[in-house]
């Protein structure tokens, strides 16, 4: 019914940058807040960073200054730019949104994933 499709992830080395992108398609009526988290092997899963239809951001403290979320709505797409890359930002991001269909009611989706290697 509605699915998000990362793309962008792969190997950087550290102090490089790498761009993420995250589209929304399927029954969409409207998208509220979009977001981006991570999970490094053995740890929990965390929030990078979101994004609201107005666009206001909120960042995790070991990512302001260098990590950078943007959207499109008209593309239904969310944007992870990411400079400056350590290798503790290795992880898989995953894309989140909050979404109303158009069939009434909101679904909370996930993306697949994307693994990010950041080598020193």
């Amino acid at each position: 019914q509605v699915q998000l499709v990362e793309s962008g992830g792969g190997l950087v080395q550290a102090g490089g940058s790498q761009k993420l992108s995250c589209a929304a398609s399927g029954s969409i009526f409207s998208i509220n807040v979009m977001g981006w988290y991570r999970q490094a092997p053995g740890k929990q899963r965390e929030l990078v960073a979101v994004i609201t239809s107005g666009g206001s951001t909120n960042y995790e403290d070991s990512v302001k200054g260098r990590f950078t979320i943007s959207r499109d709505n008209a593309k239904n797409t969310v944007y992870l730019q990411m400079n400056s890359l350590k290798p503790e930002d290795t992880a898989v991001y995953y894309c989140n949104a909050d979404i109303l269909t158009r069939v009434g009611g909101y679904l909370e989706v996930w993306g697949q994933g994307t693994l990010v290697t950041v080598s020193s």
